[in-house]
């Protein structure tokens, strides 16, 4: 059995249950023991959290990769149980005319964290050398002038105290395919396939490309790029949590349970009658009767 690099042997599912049951017939881990990895996982998210703020660290994590990857997916899994005050999720929509006559770098420089926080960018600056350069959304000498900042740049935010991680999310012709038309066919998904995405769908190659020559320049020993296998979702999101956490040092500083203090009673107070408030209609069960004053 593999060990895992951060829950304890005796948690992991990973060396508790046999491989011939951690796994469907397909190669998919089972639903079960996804939850219970991946409940497993945020508990340590929180202790990460916590370690974060108490320390005031400075994180920023980046979440790159084709459209239909994951990306958003794993971002929703990792803030799930986090505090949105520590753990910020930023993504950004087109430029505004103002933005773009800016520095490239600007917008993204005032999201940057400050103590006692961890920033997810879901797409990043290197919108630039993916999707701007493939859509031709950017002039040729914006695009080398890209590849030779994005270096310096990243040394200055590593040079500051921040902790940067990258990740590029991998996925399949075949599997993002699938996952398009699963978007087209249901109507809670819809939103997510833009007209971008069926272009970029069909620029695959120079896609490739893009992708190919932004990791010559950007993949940089102070900076790597981390790769997530993205065909599976659910491997994907373990995957990317557990090396997220290997990448910080951290201490468990979870308080022990609080022992609560008495509610405070009064009896010459007297609640408001229930009946002269608003209630939002209870479509689904009932709502409290005007006898029910224990509430507010």
């Amino acid at each position: 059995m593999t060990e895992h690099p951060v829950l304890p042997a005796d948690e992991s599912v990973l060396t508790t249950v046999d491989e011939a049951d951690l796994y469907k017939d397909s190669g998919k881990i089972k639903k079960k023991h996804y939850r219970r990895e991946l409940e497993r996982l945020q508990e340590e998210l929180v202790k990460l959290q916590m370690w974060v703020k108490d320390q005031g660290l400075r994180v920023v994590v980046l979440f790159d990769g084709r459209d239909a990857a994951g990306k958003g997916g794993t971002i929703h899994r990792i803030t799930r149980r986090t505090s949105s005050r520590v753990v910020k999720v930023v993504a950004l929509g087109k430029p505004t005319e103002r933005e773009q006559s800016q520095w490239y770098f600007q917008r993204y420089v005032e999201h940057l964290p400050a103590a006692g926080e961890m920033v997810l960018f879901d797409r990043s600056w290197y919108n630039r050398a993916t999707v701007e350069r493939v859509m031709d959304f950017c002039t040729d000498e914006e695009y080398r002038e890209f590849l030779r900042s994005a270096p310096e740049f990243e040394r200055m935010l590593t040079r500051s105290g921040i902790i940067l991680v990258k990740y590029w999310f991998s996925i399949s012709d075949e599997e993002q395919e699938r996952r398009f038309q699963k978007r087209s066919n249901d109507p809670k998904r819809r939103w997510k396939l833009s007209p971008i995405d069926l272009e970029a769908r069909e620029r695959w190659v120079e896609y490739s490309r893009a992708k190919d020559a932004m990791f010559t320049y950007t993949d940089t020993d102070g900076s790597p790029w981390h790769v997530i296998n993205a065909d599976v979702k659910k491997h994907a999101r373990l995957n990317c949590i557990s090396h997220l956490l290997t990448q910080i040092e951290y201490e468990d500083t979870m308080p022990e349970p609080t022992e609560l203090p008495d509610r405070q009673t009064d009896p010459n107070y007297e609640r408001p009658s229930i009946d002269s408030q608003k209630w939002v209609p209870a479509l689904y069960g009932s709502n409290p009767s005007a006898a029910d004053v224990e509430r507010s």
